[in-house]
């Protein structure tokens, strides 16, 4: 495949992907199909490579059922999905953390001395971006998570699977229900988006719309 080809496909995959509200509920991703969003997720990139993330697939209708009246940007597409995905932030992600250390070290294999070597770069870095409360800290892990939803949003969309990111919800609430069900780790996790995937119920109303690209770049 020549790259005019594969721009093409690519560009293909986000004119085709839109928010889907709701979505045929007699259609179902195959397994397969719903591990290649997965993977698509869990090979998004992530600061340092430290993946604070962790994907809960709600696929339960008694759990369905708890979360709807908590979740009012998914009154639709909750119970019409196939697949319906919370996506959780890691918390407390200090520089000197133990799941960094993990991380760094067993995970991505730098050894243990070139990660000690690293922490006062380490610590400058979270100087420079203010990451110094529990809250600023959840919110860093909470961005990175978008880049993951992005990913298996477009995924889905390149095999023709639709998706609707989800952001109405009630956050303390919900994280008390995701406590309970032992869901949180003991608090090392918290909620940050929720998305829903699926085949589409009808064709949107109207065309992808968005401003030109002129009117959001410049060049310096």
């Amino acid at each position: 495949m020549n790259i005019e080809t594969k721009k093409s496909d690519l560009l293909a995959t986000y004119y085709f992907r839109h928010a889907t509200k709701e979505f045929n509920p007699t259609r179902k991703i195959s397994d397969e199909d719903f591990r290649f969003i997965l993977e698509a997720g869990r090979l998004s990139p992530s600061s340092g490579g430290n993946e604070p993330w962790k994907f809960v697939i709600v696929q339960s209708s008694e759990f369905r059922n708890e979360l709807a009246p908590l979740v009012s940007g998914a009154i639709r597409s909750l119970p019409t999905s196939s697949h319906f995905v919370i996506i959780l932030a890691r918390k407390g992600l200090t520089y000197d953390s133990s799941y960094i250390l993990e991380q760094q070290t067993l995970i991505k294999g730098m050894p243990l001395e070139v990660f000690k070597s690293m922490q006062q770069a380490y610590a400058q870095f979270y100087d420079d971006l203010h990451l110094d409360t529990e809250r600023t800290l959840l919110d860093w892990s909470s961005k990175q998570t978008y880049l993951a939803m992005g990913n298996m949003m477009t995924a889905a969309a390149h095999i023709g699977i639709d998706s609707c990111p989800i952001e109405g919800f009630e956050m303390d609430a919900v994280n008390e229900l995701l406590e309970k069900k032992g869901l949180l780790e003991n608090g090392q996790f918290g909620l940050s988006v929720m998305t829903a995937f699926g085949y589409r119920s009808k064709e949107p109303a109207r065309a992808k719309s968005r401003r030109p690209l002129e009117d959001i770049i410049q060049f310096v």
